[in-house]
């Protein structure tokens, strides 16, 4: 084939047709932009857990949820109740996937569907679901991971006979836990399935082609004892392992977040961005998503979807810390589907560019623009034939030759559109008359071309030109990067980066040689802006009236909460053995070295010494800094050993109805010396105070993780705790208790 030259024959039937302006925006453009206020499920219930999306054949999105009733006294839970939406922001109950009484052979009655994910496997819909109680055992929890099939993403759905991957006896007694599945199809065409939680930790089995069986040996890419809720994608050659850790049902305590690592495969090894690995001993993770101090605590469990403009966003759960529960307290907790931007800094993702979960109206999803074709209705009159013979039937335009869009968008652009090659030799997107992006069926390439300039990819083995794909062309300034992908979630099949001659300013174009294609919801926006990174706080000038060294014994400024005279101060050093004590719940025994803080905001640091070792279970022993009211109310930032991992675990109590509630959040990784952050901030509107935690392996560098907060009416004091048990034997050791403005 010749390279295509402007008014060609092949510019001509594979060109087409979108005009660009880069001169002027388009009339849309400068419409006032469409806006969102989080939790978005809030007219499909009031919780709406393990929320996955998914992008429809008919243009829509369809949302999924876990097992759970919908809304307050409902009593009745849903069966993977499913949502649909327009626009990613306003959504419509559109029923549950299961009946009462529809279930796979191996589940036993009462069976629970929860956390479901759902993805497009060649010419259909697949379900992965946690099936709570098999046949396999009378003593229940021994989860399995299921699957079910449909021809829409509102079914009907049916269950194949199997598991996809059946009950795991766990090593210790009772069933692993094989809960939390993820699917996806890597740029060979190989499907994955990711699954597991902190009894067991988090694998990753290859699929059969259908995606309904196991096969060959798993693959252990996350530590127990800290991991669950895993989704992976691809971006920029990397493969991201989100993950949720800590405890999702705390009620008002719960610190549930998202940590990622990376690999250059997807059986990992997946590190964090220290290099950490996530099934270390003293594991990995990078945080994505933590809680803020604003309403939305345990923010938790997350899906992924890219809008038309290109942009990544993220879906989850959270807890509304003024109305942690359904119904009665401690009974399910209320966790409604939010949705945010999930911005790449630096290679890492992290949501709304690091500030976190949004509370307030926020700029909405890019869901449709200047170009945005469903074919739904039967004429052509947005669209002029070029060559070739096209029609419009059941929705989706059909043909051979090229079409040509009457509507104009300007800028740096993102263009997409669903492809099927029913008989077609080669079909795609083509801009300026000049830039092509095909899939070629032939030479089994996804193909980019601007005039001498080319660029190419293999499509996988066994790839099916009739399959519906996703073709998506990005152009920032001269960059082309285009995507081809089954299900639009980071699960691409090939990606080409090609340097353009210039920048593009003519027509796109959609068309087909060599036979049929159908194309179905095409669009083409202004493509997205990359946001710059929040702001952390930083320590300032030392406050040297709040600080201590211990160079000279305890001073007059500290105080106790339960003296322990095991604890000294010698050589600029406090040492204090580890108590076999604590102060969480009910077990107020553990000693609590207290001094008052500054007013206002300011950042108290500490660096601790405690060999906690590795691998084995030495159950809670830790050390660190604390704010601290009373024994019910408190937030306790620490090293700690968590049976065979070693994490900074930021915990939290307060007390709600009537007795005192434990929850954390998981901040970076300790090192047998670390240091400790808790950065304070008075709320200007609510007067409380907002503690953010932050840990460093060396002193220089920190990450940054989580806020808990207190009322406006008390007064927290900071200090330092060492406890969680006395075998083996350990001493903590504080250089210094520091606070800075």
């Amino acid at each position: 084939m010749g390279q295509p030259r402007r008014g060609g024959a092949l510019a001509a039937v594979l060109g087409l047709v979108l005009t660009v302006s880069a001169a002027a925006p388009a009339a849309a453009e400068a419409r006032t932009t469409p806006h969102y206020r989080n939790p978005i499920s809030v007219d499909v219930g009031d919780t709406f857990a393990d929320p996955v999306v998914v992008r429809g054949d008919d243009g829509y999105w369809y949302a999924y949820g876990t097992t759970d009733p919908l809304r307050e006294a409902e009593k009745q839970p849903h069966r993977v109740p499913t949502a649909r939406s327009a626009d990613l922001v306003d959504w419509t109950y559109a029923g549950d996937a299961f009946g009462p009484d529809q279930r796979p052979p191996y589940a036993a009655p009462g069976a629970a569907f929860w956390a479901p994910d759902v993805r497009r496997i060649g010419d259909r819909y697949v379900m992965y679901v946690t099936v709570t109680d098999t046949t396999v055992s009378p003593e229940g929890s021994d989860y399995a991971i299921g699957a079910a099939t449909a021809p829409t993403p509102t079914g009907p759905w049916t269950f194949a006979d199997q598991p996809v991957v059946a009950p795991r006896p766990g090593g210790g007694g009772g069933w692993l836990w094989t809960i939390d599945p993820s699917q996806f199809t890597d740029v060979d065409g190989r499907n994955y399935l990711y699954y597991g939680s902190y009894y067991g930790g988090v694998s990753v089995t290859e699929l059969t082609p259908d995606g309904l069986h196991a096969t060959g040996s798993p693959t252990l890419v996350a530590v127990d004892n800290k991991f669950e809720g895993s989704y992976v994608l691809r971006h920029d050659g990397w493969y991201y392992l989100f993950a949720s850790t800590a405890n999702c049902c705390a009620g008002p305590a719960t610190g549930y977040s998202v940590q990622v690592g990376r690999a250059r495969s997807p059986r990992g090894p997946f590190l964090d961005r220290d290099g950490i690995a996530l099934t270390a001993s003293r594991t990995g993770g990078t945080p994505v998503l933590t809680q803020n101090g604003n309403r939305w605590i345990g923010t938790g469990h997350n899906g992924f979807l890219t809008d038309l403009s290109g942009q990544d966003w993220i879906v989850y759960h959270a807890i509304d810390r003024a109305d942690p529960y359904l119904d009665e307290p401690f009974g399910v907790n209320e966790r409604p589907m939010l949705i945010d931007r999930l911005d790449w800094i630096d290679g890492w993702p992290t949501v709304n560019a690091g500030a976190g979960p949004s509370d307030g109206e926020r700029p909405a999803p890019v869901t449709t623009g200047p170009l945005d074709e469903r074919f739904d209705t039967t004429g052509l009159a947005r669209w002029r034939r070029v060559a070739g013979d096209w029609q419009v039937d059941d929705g989706r335009l059909t043909g051979s030759g090229a079409m040509t869009s009457r509507t104009t968008v300007g800028g740096d652009l993102r263009a997409e559109a669903d492809l099927r090659l029913t008989g077609a030799a080669s079909a795609g997107i083509t801009l300026a008359d000049r830039v092509e992006v095909r899939v070629d069926a032939t030479a089994g390439r996804l193909v980019a071309r601007d005039g001498s300039r080319t660029a190419g990819a293999a499509l996988p083995a066994g790839f099916t030109p009739a399959d519906r794909h996703n073709l998506s062309v990005e152009v920032r300034g001269r960059q082309l990067v285009a995507e081809l992908s089954p299900a639009r979630l980071g699960d691409q099949l090939a990606v080409v980066e090609l340097r353009l001659d210039r920048p593009v300013s003519g027509r796109i174009g959609l068309g087909a040689i060599g036979g049929a294609a159908e194309f179905d919801n095409v669009s083409a926006v202004r493509l997205y802006r990359p946001a710059r990174a929040a702001t952390t706080p930083g320590a300032g000038r030392i406050l040297p009236s709040y600080s201590d060294d211990f160079t000279d014994g305890l001073g007059p400024a500290w105080s106790w909460v339960r003296p322990d005279p095991a604890a000294t101060v010698a050589g600029g050093a406090l040492r204090w053995p580890v108590q076999s004590a604590d102060f969480s719940g009910t077990a107020n025994t553990a000693g609590v070295l207290l001094r008052d803080a500054p007013a206002g905001d300011y950042v108290a640091e500490t660096k601790v010494t405690l060999d906690l070792g590795e691998e084995s279970v030495r159950n809670y022993q830790q050390a660190g800094l604390v704010a601290y009211v009373d024994d019910d109310r408190f937030a306790r930032l620490a090293q700690v050993a968590i049976w065979n991992t070693r994490q900074v675990e930021y915990g939290y109590e307060l007390p709600f109805a009537g007795q005192p509630v434990y929850g954390g959040t998981i901040v970076g990784t300790p090192a047998t010396t670390t240091w400790l952050r808790l950065a304070h901030h008075v709320d200007p509107t609510t007067g409380e105070h907002e503690f953010r935690a932050a840990s460093s392996r060396d002193g220089q560098h920190w990450t940054w993780g989580g806020v808990w907060t207190f009322p406006a009416d008390t007064t927290p004091r900071i200090g330092l705790v060492a406890h969680g048990g006395a075998t083996p034997a350990v001493t903590a050791e504080f250089d210094y208790l520091r606070f800075y403005r």
